[in-house]
């Protein structure tokens, strides 16, 4: 990839010949010594050059990266981490990373299976002797180079005889690859961590997922922590190997020199891997600290030693998420059976299209801006308001979620995960009542929405009641809090739009998809009668799509769905009295829904050349009433998480940045670092953007040129990253209401946040 304008032309008088990948932290540089070798050259943006805990952290990189230069690792050339604009060269070494090698060729067997485990083991015990732990093994710091596998990116690694740098409020490593005591005590972590995390890795390879793979953070976090891990499809003989690896106690898993010699007494040939996935891996590399980032523009053919530190942000972590878009299963929680129900995929998109509803009715608002119940920018405080936070108990105590609300008037519900619904009262969050889920639930799935007398939410059934539906969709009355009516949900949607939402409120009536994923069905919200059922269009399924008062259809076609690769969907109006579907209108390649911008329904395009992360390079506009499509390019790809508010499409990386774009043209209007990770919003309200995190973390940014307003710390224990999340913040005049990991809510007046710090 060529030099852009405005590129250096050298740094640290290596001229500089290409550009390998830049992403939120940094930038990295193919170049030439005089001899002619070629160097990767990592060059820190400048925004973090005055950041003394990031200068810290990479001067800890540079001091461990030179302290295992050797065989199986990238060896530092030069660096200069005290420069006005720091830097550092390192050995270049040409190949795929694992990552890229497991996404577009499937599992490892073999004779290739046992020399990639060998090689990796050599290196970490070459990296062990040297007394540094690395943290951060996972398979995109994995290049398979023509001489080995190389280990790179030392970015949160620490010498033993090191303190950990502490951050407020983050977990730093990977979950999927990361040791239970990596996320309980970080500060505890030792050599046997790393052992964990390779073993996990080679699972990985061998399988195409990795042994604790979920849906989300969270979900895969829990189950480091508690569950067994998923082996049934590793090759016996190396399962006999790895599975000491991944005991929940360091002390009783091998050292990496004990760990070399089992895998030497291996025979040559392993077996035959696991057999190619349905799709792309769906193991999530969800980073969860600021990290340099090449994924937006990393070729393909050459993975670089200096993608780091944590060259794979949440945002190529997403790994998962762009394969995961639209096929897979859609996992539930499991802390005792380790089972996959219902289907699949990125948390709790975006699939909202709002248009300032007359009626004041309203769906869980996503990033498409402020919905009716969302009172007036301006609008006076409750009365009696004073900030608070509170936690709303779920029907599994062990299953902790989070949860989406909604403001109506001075009423606030909340769903999602184990509540299918509750009320609390939004100037001091006492609780007037809630509706348990007793089942499993599935990440993602929160409030379906409200009227003026219901609120509708998901239930999960028990795993003790085989026979109930897997999902419900059910019906609570507003006031009091009692059930009114439920029905069996199907669970095609996120298959469909990229989003998890399997039923819809618009006006006075609840839409759903039946059981079997072959109709919808219309019922008045509050009673539960039946006014219509609709099949969906032959050899499609279909997800509603509201938007404003009016309703649509996004439907693909059978084999695309099963495939989870749906590059072909429609747009069909709904009329919401008879359910009768409009003609088709074809939309330009695979698209996720993001809002209502005037008269039209805003898309983002997916790129699928990218087979590591969800990233848009296009934005798709349906006119709501003539039907016409046009379509705007980006001015490349973009990755993150989507949302349209008053007139502008947003996009948020994991590492904190967020882009702005014009719907009309695609073309870029600023971009912040926010330093939040794993942002999703927008939301808008009394002048300002906001956006957060699942810690808890808010940040507000003015909507007109994106400069920061003022960013709270975190107010939860939870981690970042989550790819595609629904906004986690609502909006009564000037009182904001944020939703956090852990069932946490909590609210306080925007015109007095929380002091940072």
């Amino acid at each position: 990839m060529s030099l852009r304008g405005g590129d250096p032309e050298e740094i640290g008088g290596y001229p500089l010949e290409a550009r390998l990948g830049s992403g939120g932290m940094g930038t990295v540089f193919l170049a030439r010594t005089a001899s002619g070798r070629p160097v990767a050259i990592k060059l820190i943006h400048r925004q973090f050059a005055d950041d003394e805990e990031f200068r810290i952290r990479f001067r800890q990189e540079v001091a461990a990266a030179r302290r295992v230069s050797g065989a199986f690792t990238a060896a530092v050339i030069d660096a200069d981490p005290e420069a006005e604009h720091p830097w550092m060269a390192t050995t270049f070494i040409e190949g795929h990373t694992l990552a890229q090698r497991i996404a577009k060729q499937g599992p490892i067997g073999g004779s290739e299976l046992r020399t990639l485990a060998i090689g990796l083991t050599e290196a970490l015990r070459d990296i062990h002797r040297a007394g540094v732990v690395h943290r951060d093994l996972k398979p995109s710091n994995v290049v398979l180079s023509p001489e080995g596998p190389r280990v790179i990116d030392f970015g949160i690694s620490r010498a033993a005889d090191q303190q950990t740098l502490t951050m407020t409020g983050r977990v730093i490593g990977t979950p999927p690859f990361m040791s239970p005591e990596q996320l309980q005590t970080p500060r505890g972590v030792g050599p046997r961590s790393d052992v964990f995390s390779l073993a996990t890795l080679l699972v990985y390879a061998a399988t195409g997922q990795g042994p604790f793979d979920a849906d989300s953070p969270y979900m895969t976090a829990y189950q480091v922590v508690h569950e067994p891990p998923s082996l049934g499809s590793v090759p016996d003989k190396l399962r006999r190997v790895v599975e000491p690896c991944l005991s929940k106690d360091p002390g009783d898993r091998p050292s990496a020199d004990e760990l070399l010699v089992r895998l030497r007494d291996l025979p040559a040939d392993l077996g035959a891997a696991a057999g190619p996935a349905t799709g792309p891996r769906s193991t999530r590399e969800t980073d969860t600290q600021h990290h340099l980032s090449a994924d937006d523009d990393t070729p393909a053919p050459v993975a670089s030693p200096a993608d780091g530190p944590g060259d794979t942000s949440a945002e190529e972590s997403g790994s998962a998420a762009g394969a995961l878009t639209g096929g897979r299963l859609r996992r539930r929680w499991r802390p005792v059976l380790a089972a996959a129900v219902a289907v699949a995929a990125i948390g709790g998109g975006v699939a909202v299209l709002r248009a300032g509803d007359a009626d004041g009715s309203a769906g869980s608002d996503g990033p498409g801006g402020k919905g009716g119940d969302i009172a007036a920018a301006g609008a006076r405080l409750p009365g009696g308001f004073a900030p608070w936070r509170k936690t709303v108990p779920g029907g599994r105590e062990d299953i902790p979620d989070e949860l989406r609300c909604v403001t109506r008037g001075e009423a606030l519900f909340c769903g999602g995960g184990g509540v299918v619904a509750t009320r609390l009262r939004l100037s001091d969050g006492s609780r007037v009542w809630t509706r348990k889920s007793p089942g499993v639930p599935v990440q993602g799935m929160h409030l379906v929405g409200a009227t003026d007398d219901t609120v509708l939410g998901y239930r999960f059934a028990a795993e003790d009641a085989p026979g109930d539906p897997a999902t419900e969709v059910v019906a609570v009355d507003a006031a009091k809090g009692g059930e009114l009516w439920s029905v069996p949900s199907g669970s095609q949607s996120t298959s469909v739009t990229g989003a998890t939402r399997d039923a819809a409120v618009v006006g006075s009536t609840a839409v759903t998809v039946d059981p079997s994923n072959t109709r919808f069905e219309a019922r008045r919200a509050h009673t539960g009668s039946v006014t219509w059922k609709r099949p969906f269009p032959t050899g499609t399924q279909c997800a509603p799509l509201p938007s404003g008062d009016r309703l649509y259809a996004m439907c693909a076609p059978n084999p695309e769905v099963a495939a989870g690769a749906v590059r072909h969907a429609t747009l069909r109006t709904v009329d919401l009295s008879t359910g009768t579907l409009g003609r088709p209108v074809a939309l330009k390649g695979p698209a996720q829904p993001i809002g209502t911008d005037g008269d039209s329904l805003v898309f983002l395009h997916r790129d699928q050349r990218r087979l590591e992360s969800v990233g848009y390079d296009g934005v798709v506009r349906v006119d709501r009433d003539s039907h016409e499509v046009t379509y705007s390019r980006l001015p490349r790809t973009y990755a993150g998480t989507p949302g349209l508010v008053d007139g502008t499409v947003f996009v948020s990386g994991d590492t904190g940045l967020v882009t702005a774009f014009d719907p009309a043209d695609g073309r870029k209007k600023w971009d912040r670092q926010t330093g939040v990770e794993g942002v999703s919003g927008p939301v808008g309200g009394d002048g300002a953007l906001y956006f957060s995190s699942a810690s808890g973390r808010v940040v507000a940014l003015d909507p007109r040129r994106g400069t920061s307003l003022w960013t709270t710390d975190p107010r939860a224990e939870g981690l970042a990253g989550e790819t595609n999340a629904s906004a986690r913040v609502a909006v009564a005049g000037s009182a904001v209401v944020v939703a956090a990991a852990k069932n946490t809510v909590f609210a306080f007046d925007a015109t007095k946040p929380p002091k940072s710090g």
